[in-house]
């Protein structure tokens, strides 16, 4: 994984007249390389000191090697502008786009894992960086550089819990929002993995929500694999019971979860404390919860 200052960043399906232009904008404010953006037909223009090429391996061919792609193309376009950046050997994608058929992001998912491909999303805010690095949507003004690492399926919640870490001085080495469509591409496992080994992360805030059994099985692989301290947040307590978000809210693989109402903000709340993990009641709550993680941690060392 490749996200530092210098990491060449391409985006896929920019307009000079749509949203699209205001995340270009706000992502190269950001000091974010965008070497180039890829829009089919519009190759040789210039759009704000960005050039536009038709594909992707054009792209490369003048700007070289590219890190990652920022997808912002129409839902029932993003699996070819996926596959044309695999192709093109990118290994990191980032997905904002919303509402992209499943059996098209089944394909992806295939494509992705047969060839080591990093996929954020789709429809969610991307990756930032606090003060490095911003790919997608994320309100920079709510981030401030330090060693927390945030991971969310809620885009809007995210930006909430980085306010509040950020008003109580607890900067953030990470945040990313996997997404919140049917199918998503990388798991909290993965950004669980990814942030326990990385030397700039010293704890971890994971945000879940109801539906599907995501939460449930980072609780166990936190119990079992995860050496920083981890705080956790379950949004949706107050949700109708009988409604279920996701397509795999009735299947929980976890093993802290038998004989609980499979994807309620109660049962995945249960699972987080029966794995001795803190769990916030409210956002606010989440700072305080990792300052004393933390300070038992540093008490240990």
């Amino acid at each position: 994984m490749n996200l530092t200052p210098d990491s060449k960043v391409i985006i896929q399906g920019l307009r000079d007249s749509d949203p699209s232009l205001k995340v270009a904008l706000n992502m190269k404010a950001y000091s974010t390389n965008i070497v180039a953006c890829v829009s089919a037909g519009r190759g040789g223009e210039i759009i704000h000191q960005i050039p536009v090429y038709d594909l992707v391996e054009q792209a490369q061919a003048a700007v070289g090697p590219v890190d990652t792609s920022v997808i912002l193309v129409h839902p029932y376009d993003v699996l070819d502008a996926a596959l044309e950046a695999i192709d093109a050997g990118i290994r990191q994608l980032v997905i904002v786009t919303e509402g992209m058929p499943p059996l098209d992001m089944v394909r992806l998912v295939r494509k992705a894992e047969a060839t080591e491909t990093l996929v954020v999303g789709p429809n969610c805010p991307g990756i930032i960086v606090p003060g490095k690095l911003l790919l997608g949507t994320h309100p920079p003004q709510f981030y401030t550089p330090g060693s927390i690492g945030l991971i969310s399926r809620s885009s809007t919640l995210t930006y909430e819990v980085a306010q509040a870490l950020t008003d109580a001085k607890l900067g953030q080495s990470l945040s990313v929002c996997i997404g919140s469509d049917l199918i998503v591409g990388s798991s909290f496992i993965q950004w669980l993995q990814i942030l326990d080994e990385d030397d700039h992360t010293d704890a971890i805030v994971l945000v879940g929500e109801i539906g599907g059994s995501s939460e449930e099985e980072a609780a166990s692989y936190i119990a079992e694999t995860i050496d920083k301290p981890v705080v956790a947040y379950i949004t949706g307590l107050h949700a109708p019971k009988a409604q279920l978000i996701s397509h795999a809210s009735t299947i929980i693989t976890s093993k802290f979860t038998q004989d609980l109402h499979p994807g309620t903000a109660q049962s995945k709340i249960s699972v987080f404390e029966k794995a001795k993990i803190p769990v916030a009641s409210s956002p606010s709550q989440i700072p305080e919860l990792l300052k004393k993680c933390l300070k038992k941690t540093r008490s240990h060392k």
